[in-house]
């Protein structure tokens, strides 16, 4: 009896820590707050859009594609990997997030144009277990590209970008600052069709 006596309390105390330790894990993001947050995250696909259009450029130079390729990795989780899709084949293949800018960087055709437009929220910011919040931000891309011999691909693909936002602290000056961070997660190929 003693015994399941102690395991009972030993269970009714992780029980009671996992509630409190939830309790301090959630945070409620005020209306302020939760707009400055959706900028933000916008703001870094909108980075995401331009340092795309840098690295497929094929008149940026390859010593400045690397260094725009080590920018757009700070805006990622690590593991976040890119759909990407074509009108000549089925299906989505997704590949780690440098090695699609590297692949990018890479395409055989004299000229590239991709453009992202209708970038907006189509799911809320909705708070996880681990306290990190997630929503997701659908945009529109428009990609071109031209072959030597004037031949041309267009396409325009649907994409749903996983956006995380948690909260952070750094010390700075011996004082622990708070702030919130935002990094972009996986992009999904959800719709593909001629441009």
């Amino acid at each position: 009896m003693n015994r399941l006596i102690k395991t009972f309390s030993i269970l009714t105390f992780l029980l009671v820590a996992a509630f409190l330790h939830a309790q301090a894990q959630s945070v409620n993001i005020t209306p302020e707050r939760k707009r400055a947050i959706d900028s933000l995250a916008l703001e870094k696909v909108r980075d995401l859009s331009k340092y795309i259009s840098i690295i497929g450029d094929k008149a940026t130079s390859m010593t400045e594609s690397q260094r725009v390729i080590e920018r757009t990795m700070e805006l990622f989780m690590e593991g976040a990997q890119m759909g990407v899709s074509s009108l000549n084949r089925k299906g989505v293949r997704y590949y780690p997030v440098q090695k699609y800018l590297e692949r990018l960087r890479a395409l055989n055709y004299q000229r590239i144009n991709i453009e992202w437009y209708n970038i907006q929220y189509i799911s809320d910011l909705v708070q996880q277990p681990d306290g990190k919040f997630v929503g997701v931000i659908t945009i529109y891309q428009r990609f071109e590209g031209l072959m030597e011999d004037g031949m041309r691909y267009v396409d325009v693909t649907k994409k749903d970008i996983t956006v995380y936002v948690e909260r952070k602290q750094q010390q700075i000056g011996g004082r622990l600052i708070g702030f919130w961070d935002v990094l972009l997660g996986d992009i999904k190929v959800t719709e593909t069709k001629r441009g």
